[in-house]
């Protein structure tokens, strides 16, 4: 055999070998240029060509990569690939198999918030369905910015000229940097945690401030941490981050966005004036509402004691019922006593039927077990109906009010007959009557003593 019939390869062999070799040759490589010719089949898998002015590579991104990304791409845009050097041995086609890919350029990090806030947006954690709603009226804020900005003196401000009563606690943290994000994602984790280990940190909300900046200064706010500590959040977040034009991940999941600190401050802060003139508005309403539930009282009043009944009709009604139950009673004993007598009537015939003398006296002794149980029970439902009957009839002597008088109390009663229930009802030196088990006494009144400190004190008369 010679030698070049020795080296002859097929192109499948060929193309095996030109792959391996690439493929051992080139680890990962970053490739830059512009997207084209993009296709999605069916399968998921994405198929596209990048470029530049002089040259472009076909290129292949399998769905269980392409998938991960947080953004969509499209034909012109410039990205950046991070792609293993293979070929394609079908075609004989040289190409790179991506597995990463983002924009390239300034816009990577618009593109980044873009992606983020729709994917957690798709999550539902931007819906307003789970936001809570601020308090009405703060005592006590926690405000997680960074101690030597001008946020946070905005916020100070705003709060001294508008309501100087709220407490505030600082959480210092870095606004800017690597680290920032973290910071604040962890106080506003220990503000949760104080608010529900300590009775002295109540804190009514949250507020996470920091002034302008370009959208690098601002990424700290668009951590996907962060976002989901302040959905899950107890304590209400305020998010018054940059100025109004600025916009992050953290107000979108905020359960209210303020476009500046100042604002944040004032939406949780109610104006000293308004409240002054919102309680003298409560203290007129509160007036009105007395005078109005008093009047309806005094109404229902006459309105139950015309419907007040004599106690001797409750008395009667009682009687009745008791007859009644006495007479269910004796009708239901009876009626038993038919039925087992019938009981006891069909077990003799039975007995009678069957005549061996062996199960006749077998049956004998039975019937007297059952005639003594008969008497027992008997005996025993009659004791147990005995007893009812007189607890009901305890009962219904305990609802007489004249037996309570038996026990040393009295009823107190004003010239006109009309029983007293309070000492609104009486007036120094008046003369009341006093009904007793036995007799009537008739008092006047020397002082009206206060149900709490028991102090007498005077009152004047109607």
């Amino acid at each position: 055999m010679s030698q070049a019939e020795a080296e002859t390869l097929t192109p499948s062999q060929l193309n095996r070998q030109v792959r391996s070799l690439l493929e051992s040759h080139f680890s990962y490589v970053w490739v830059e240029g512009e997207l084209s010719n993009l296709a999605r089949p069916s399968s998921g898998h994405w198929y596209f060509t990048l470029k530049d002015d002089k040259a472009q590579v076909r290129c292949a991104m399998f769905k269980n990569y392409n998938q991960r990304l947080r953004f969509s791409p499209a034909n012109g845009d410039q990205v950046r690939l991070r792609a293993r050097v293979s070929l394609y041995e079908g075609r004989g086609e040289f190409q790179l198999i991506g597995e990463f890919m983002e924009p390239a350029g300034a816009g990577a990090l618009q593109a980044r918030f873009e992606a983020l806030r729709d994917q957690l947006r798709q999550e539902g954690l931007f819906d307003a369905a789970i936001k809570q709603a601020l308090p009405r009226s703060v005592a006590h804020l926690a405000v997680i910015t960074s101690p030597t900005g001008a946020a946070l003196q905005d916020i100070l401000h705003v709060l001294a000229r508008r309501n100087p009563s709220i407490r505030v606690t600082i959480f210092p943290v870095s606004v800017q940097g690597e680290s920032a994000a973290g910071e604040v994602r962890q106080a506003l984790l220990d503000a949760n945690a104080y608010a529900l280990a300590r009775d002295d940190c109540d804190f009514d909300a949250v507020i996470l401030a920091r002034g302008g900046g370009s959208l690098e200064d601002l990424w700290a706010f668009n951590d996907e941490a962060l976002a989901r500590a302040i959905v899950g959040s107890e304590l209400p977040v305020v998010c018054g981050v940059g100025h109004e034009v600025d916009v992050t991940i953290a107000d979108f999941a905020a359960d209210a966005r303020a476009p500046t600190p100042s604002a944040a401050a004032e939406l949780l802060s109610e104006d000293r004036e308004e409240l002054l003139a919102q309680l003298e508005q409560s203290r007129r309403r509160l007036n009105r509402s007395m005078q109005h539930r008093l009047e309806r009282a005094t109404l229902q009043v006459k309105q139950l004691r015309a419907r007040l009944r004599h106690p001797g009709d409750r008395l009667r009604e009682q009687s009745q019922r008791l007859d009644n139950l006495e007479g269910r009673l004796r009708r239901s004993i009876t009626l038993r006593m038919d039925q087992l007598r019938r009981d006891h009537h069909v077990r003799s015939e039975r007995l009678l039927a069957n005549s061996p003398r062996r199960r006749i006296e077998q049956s004998r002794d039975q019937v007297e077990r059952q005639r003594v149980a008969l008497d027992v029970a008997i005996g025993q439902k009659i004791a147990w109906q005995k007893q009812a009957l007189e607890r009901r009839e305890q009962v219904l002597a305990s609802l007489n009010p004249l037996a309570i008088l038996e026990r040393g109390y009295s009823i107190l009663s004003d010239e006109q007959g009309s029983v007293i229930r309070s000492d609104d009802a009486v007036t120094v030196q008046q003369t009341i009557s006093a009904r007793l088990a036995k007799g009537r006494l008739l008092l006047r009144v020397e002082g009206i003593g206060g149900i709490d400190d028991g102090a007498d004190r005077e009152k004047p008369a109607k």
